[in-house]
């Protein structure tokens, strides 16, 4: 299947080819671990989760890797204020982001790494740059020069004359640029280790450069993360590997939008922040899923009650209808595990350029075939079968919480005897019948 994807570097779709045959390497930056993730941080792990899935679902072996910042000057401040470790903080907050994962339904990466089982390496990686020239050493400190690469801005797409002083970076007299980026830092406070430059700590954009070297041993397929990691995080990255390395660190760059809370931004000053956990409990994992999947992956996403209601409707339906199919075929003894060419229009929508929303109305449109085929008296078997396993299929790329269900034999017995009821016209029983179904949840 050719695979179309929006390269962010070149501004381009382009076809999607793998390093190595059969198999994907993609790498999505994780959070800072120091608060409790909001629901719009969710917005890249469903999306990258689901373009896993798909990449799975179609045949490749994906190696996904997402990392947890475990050390940083917020995670430090708050340790102070608590007078806790910053192990305290960064492992609750991790349990907590975890926990988030996993009622969304996240597969398992193949690696989850935190920046301190790293270090040694990251020391490596920045003593490096300093010995090829591209990082100088100001009292301890180490920046980067990015005037000693050739085409800084090459993912932003902002010129270097066009950065104003203060504006778009950070003011530090130390610097011989105000573009010049941290590589490690001096600290009397908090985590530190022991460099031949100082006692300190890491900057934050040389981390994610390091592990992706260490757990991939060179560039990848895809990078990806959030619009906001553009600049100067991603591009600040690049930097580093084409000083190291001559690459771009990775062949295709993804960035998915924002998300807005009925057209706001989110912010602490509107009190419009809705912490994941917050949402899932509120409106249910599905829901959130589901929603944050539904528009066009770099566009701004609005989260409102008609979107929690619209997805809802279509959360209903697909459920009612899985479960009828589901129900009609175990009634039958037709195997319930199998995949079917009636998926192929939803996953050309996923291969081109992650259309979700074309995806979804495929979903929809193959609910409304079903649903017309379980009204016909005269039903075939094999057409349920086939939507059956296609929409087992859309339900496994998006990721969401709606399994096959094996019937027991006494549970099929009931149901059948509840069917004859209702044909004999015996309708106290099949009351009666019915009601135990439900409590069972067979109906």
């Amino acid at each position: 299947m050719k695979i179309n994807l929006y390269n962010s570097l070149t501004n381009k779709v382009e076809e999607f080819k793998t390093i190595k045959p059969g198999e994907v390497s993609m790498y999505v930056c994780g959070p800072t671990v120091y608060s409790d993730p909001h629901i719009g941080n969710m917005r890249p792990v469903v999306l990258f989760d689901t373009l896993n899935r798909f990449f799975t679902y179609v045949g490749y072996k994906v190696k996904f890797v997402s990392n947890f910042t475990n050390v940083d000057d917020k995670i430090i401040n708050k340790a102070i204020k608590e007078n806790v470790s910053e192990e305290v903080i960064s492992e609750r907050y991790t349990k907590d982001y975890m926990d988030c994962l996993d009622a969304l339904n996240i597969l398992p990466a193949y690696k989850r790494p935190k920046v301190t089982e790293y270090m040694d390496d990251i020391i490596k990686y920045i003593a490096n740059l300093v010995n090829i020239n591209a990082a100088y050493v100001v009292d301890g400190d180490v920046f980067f020069d990015v005037m000693k690469v050739k085409d800084y801005g090459c993912l932003s797409k902002i010129k270097i004359d066009d950065l104003i002083s203060g504006a778009r970076v950070e003011l530090n007299d130390k610097k011989h640029n105000p573009l010049d980026f941290a590589l490690w830092k001096k600290t009397e406070n908090g985590i530190k280790w022991h460099t031949d430059w100082c006692e300190g700590r890491p900057g934050w954009h040389t981390e994610c450069c390091v592990m992706i070297d260490s757990i991939f041993g060179g560039v990848i397929d895809i990078h990806g993360g959030g619009l906001d990691l553009k600049f100067p995080h991603h591009e600040n990255e690049i930097a580093q590997a084409m000083a190291t390395h001559n690459n771009k660190i990775a062949h295709y760059w993804i960035h998915n939008g924002m998300m807005n809370i009925n057209s706001e931004k989110m912010s602490k000053s509107l009190g419009n922040v809705i912490k994941a956990k917050d949402g899932i409990n509120l409106y249910g994992a599905d829901t959130i899923r589901l929603l944050l999947l539904n528009c066009q992956y770099r566009n701004t996403l609005n989260f409102t009650d008609d979107a929690v209601r619209d997805t809802n409707a279509i959360l209903d339906k697909l459920n009612n209808c899985y479960k009828q199919l589901n129900l009609k075929l175990a009634l039958e003894g037709v195997k319930l595990e199998g995949k079917s060419d009636l998926i192929n229009p939803f996953l050309e929508s996923m291969s081109d350029d992650i259309n979700l929303p074309n995806a979804i109305t495929n979903l929809l449109d193959m609910i409304k075939l079903a649903n017309s085929e379980l009204r016909n008296k005269d039903c075939s078997l094999d057409k349920l079968k086939e939507y059956f396993y296609a929409l087992s299929g859309m339900i496994y790329v998006l990721g969401l919480h709606i399994n096959v269900r094996i019937y027991t034999s006494d549970e099929i017995s009931l149901y059948k005897e509840y069917l004859d009821s209702k044909k004999s016209k015996d309708f106290v029983k099949s009351d009666e019948l019915r009601k135990v179904l439900i409590e069972k949840e067979v109906l």
